[in-house]
């Protein structure tokens, strides 16, 4: 049996398998805890209770609900399916249910720390990716699938080839997370790593937010899961497993560096999540204007991601004829954005305040563009028709470039308006 040092990857599936892995092989895994949110919930209620027939879930404990995707729901349909979804979950007496204004899925679970180092975690969406922030391999999967791993709490999978992504240096004022996450769909493009997986070293620092950010665009890029090395402060609460951490000489199939000082701002330009230039670049350097800007999203919608926009916001309004939509990611960033002064200073600017959760992202309701609208988004993605009208455009940027931009009115590069701290 070879025992050659293995990938963050190939070390989790080997722990959920029982077995050493590698790339290539297909495994039997134990699921530590599975995700459903409501706009796939009544699917998988109906696969895991009519077609496989089961009386329950494998483990009450394991098992976690959202109401986030069109929350408070937006028409009666959708209002009767949640309700469906919520009598499901009280008859499992499931004890992470988590009903409408609590937020999205993915940084609910993180911040309850449901998610954690070393942890096999599938859920119904495919930004799912993003509990690899706190060194999970977190993935999507179809509603058969997540019906399947409720039903038995197991699941299979290929174990995945990885990218390594290893980064140096700081990022300067007015670059962030965001900025890397693009910088990576530049690189590596909407393809570049199908069913495999990214690891990312070199990012200490990073908070859990930041972390976040990466991992839930890792599935922007085709990856299968996204693990950011267990290490560093933002780690510091997390048990992290005896056998997890990296393993040098471990087998990669591409390496990506990254110059992290020599970054700058990022822009995706519609309507492709690759189609990523520097920012004084976009159309060669002829200003772009927008009417909507909308803060928010598992990517960029906690409460760092709100005060960042708010030390551009102080003390200055949004331009005549933009809208400012805020959707806080959860509950628990809003509060934390209102405690702070965070959340005033994003008022007195001219936002507009939306219930934690996903809102527009998937063009559903809160925030739907119109036809003609442009749009500076801070979430994941910018496809055709993704936020409401496809007449609409989309660009993707990060929190400080949002700020800059519903102050001018147009594309707008965060250091061209005030110096920034560190």
């Amino acid at each position: 049996m070879t025992t050659s040092p293995q990938t963050l990857a190939e070390q989790i599936l080997s722990h959920a398998s029982g077995r050493r892995v590698y790339a290539g092989e297909v495994v039997t895994c134990a699921v530590d805890l599975a995700m459903v949110h409501d706009s796939i919930a009544p699917a998988v209620i109906r696969i895991l209770t009519g077609e496989l027939g089961a009386a329950g879930v494998w483990d009450r404990e394991r098992v976690a609900v959202a109401i986030d995707h069109v929350a408070p729901a937006a028409t009666i349909q959708t209002a009767t399916a949640q309700d469906g979804v919520r009598r499901w979950a009280l008859e499992q007496d499931l004890p992470h249910f988590f009903e409408t204004g609590r937020g999205i899925c993915h940084q609910v679970i993180l911040e309850e720390r449901l998610a954690r180092p070393g942890m096999l975690v599938v859920g119904s969406d495919s930004h799912s990716t993003a509990y690899g922030a706190a060194g999970a391999f977190g993935t999507g999967m179809g509603a058969t699938d997540i019906a399947l791993a409720l039903a038995t709490g197991q699941t299979w999978l290929r174990v995945p080839e990885t990218v390594l992504i290893r980064a140096r240096g700081e990022l300067r004022p007015g670059v962030s997370a965001k900025d890397v996450a693009l910088h990576i769909a530049r690189e590596l493009r909407a393809d570049g790593a199908t069913y495999e997986a990214i690891e990312y070293h070199g990012f200490d620092a990073f908070t859990l937010g930041e972390r976040t950010t990466l991992t839930s665009m890792a599935v922007e890029v085709g990856a299968k899961a996204g693990i950011v090395a267990p290490t560093g402060p933002a780690l510091a609460e997390y048990d992290v497993p005896e056998w997890f951490g990296v393993q040098p000489g471990a087998s990669y199939r591409r390496v990506l560096e990254i110059d992290l000082g020599a970054l700058e701002p990022q822009v995706a330009a519609p309507s492709f999540v690759d189609n990523v230039t520097d920012l004084d670049e976009v159309a060669g350097g002829d200003p772009i204007a927008v009417n909507v800007v909308y803060l928010g999203t598992c990517t960029n919608g906690r409460h760092e991601d709100m005060a960042a926009a708010a030390r551009i916001l102080r003390g200055r309004r949004v331009a005549r004829g933009v809208r400012l939509i805020v959707v806080p990611a959860s509950s628990q960033a809003l509060a934390q954005a209102a405690e702070d002064g965070t959340l005033s200073v994003l008022l007195e600017a001219g936002a507009a305040i939306g219930t934690p959760g996903c809102g527009a992202c998937i063009g559903r309701h809160m925030g739907v563009l119109a036809p003609g609208d442009v749009c500076l988004f801070t979430g994941n993605r910018n496809f055709r028709g993704r936020m409401g009208s496809p007449e609409a455009q989309i660009y993707l940027g990060s929190p400080e470039v949002a700020a800059a931009t519903a102050v001018t009115g147009y594309l707008t590069d965060p250091r061209t308006l005030a110096p920034l701290s560190a």
